[in-house]
């Protein structure tokens, strides 16, 4: 999202007025921190149940998807906010990535599918290849992550690149991944979407997506990295919306997350899903569209998103909020259950 547009959110959805949001963005209050840990830190994460996904309604289902609960969270750790991409074993163990140029590991603690906190949690900055840390070297916009079996993937917006860590990434050096096929994203519009295909035709590969197309109008951009069958694709844009994380499903579903933010009308949030199979060189993906929301719902700025399978076999999405390091925006955890027809 491009950085005017964040500073606006905060204070368009708190009711403030254009004059209000101009001064309050040029104060000082959004900050991306600057001290970041070289060496894993552990820091604590404070939470708080979100009782009902709709303001005063009780209901649980929402098209389809059912929600399991959420939490607003936050810590003392200057660190802490800015949470662009999410990534969940089916252990329960969580790594996330800030735009900061932060990893975030630890779990995510569970009473059933109801989210109840974060425990164990470390934190330690991205570094390059010279062992550096990448924020200090115009490397702080990190958007997504995704898991591989031998490594961890992280998506770079403003630069445009793919890095390669460690499966134990926190502390260690990474390996910047050749992408050639991502070129020609506008500023701050460019890969916010990441995933790794672990299986079947595509296997090996990288899925990216970008924010945006040329125009505010066109089809998202889709890239195939690695893999057997490396190329392009789009996925068909959807009403206003932009792409900010992508995970793939248990059974051959890939699925998007989508933002859309304007003055008037405040953050929404879409889910799409697609079948992986269609997933190749040259396609369009339309996809189906299983909710939209609005600021009547719990949500914020929501840019990461993890798909995992409970003991009952349901898919359940987990979404996580990009705070901005704003004080009047707030770091999210959603959980739903994807209805099967």
């Amino acid at each position: 999202m491009r950085r005017r547009t964040r500073f606006a959110f905060g204070f368009a959805a708190a009711g403030l007025g254009l004059a209000a949001v101009i001064v309050v963005a040029t104060s000082g209050l959004l900050a991306k921190p600057l001290a970041l840990p070289l060496t894993p830190e552990a820091i604590t994460v404070a939470a708080r149940p979100i009782a009902s996904f709709r303001s005063g309604e009780d209901k649980s289902r929402f098209g389809a998807l059912d929600f399991r609960g959420g939490l607003v969270l936050s810590s003392d750790f200057a660190g802490f906010g800015g949470i662009s991409g999410f990534a969940l074993g089916e252990d329960s163990r969580f790594l996330a990535i800030t735009d900061a140029g932060l990893f975030l590991t630890g779990r995510l603690d569970t009473n059933g599918d109801r989210p109840t906190g974060f425990s164990d949690v470390q934190a330690a900055a991205l570094l390059d290849g010279q062992g550096r840390v990448q924020a200090s070297h115009g490397r702080d916009d990190v958007e997504a992550v995704t898991v591989a079996p031998d490594a961890v993937y992280v998506a770079m917006e403003t630069v445009n690149e793919i890095w390669r860590y460690p499966r134990d990434p926190l502390g260690q050096k990474g390996t910047q991944v050749p992408a050639l096929a991502i070129r020609g994203l506008r500023m701050n519009l460019g890969v916010e979407s990441l995933a790794y295909v672990p299986t079947g035709a595509l296997k090996g590969t990288l899925i990216a997506v970008g924010e945006q197309g040329a125009d505010n109008a066109a089809d998202l951009p889709g890239f195939l990295i690695g893999g057997p069958k490396p190329g392009t694709f789009t996925v068909a844009k959807s009403g206003p919306f932009s792409a900010t994380d992508l995970a793939l499903g248990p059974e051959g579903e890939m699925y998007l997350l989508e933002r859309h933010f304007a003055p008037l009308t405040g953050v929404k949030m879409q889910i799409r899903r697609f079948a992986l199979a269609d997933v190749k060189p040259g396609a369009r993906l339309e996809g189906e569209v299983l909710g939209t929301f609005d600021m009547g719902y719990e949500i914020d700025n929501m840019e990461g998103l993890a798909v995992t399978r409970n003991a009952a076999g349901e898919t359940l999405l987990t979404m996580v909020s990009d705070d901005n390091f704003s004080m009047l925006q707030r770091t999210l955890l959603l959980r739903f259950a994807v209805v099967r027809d």
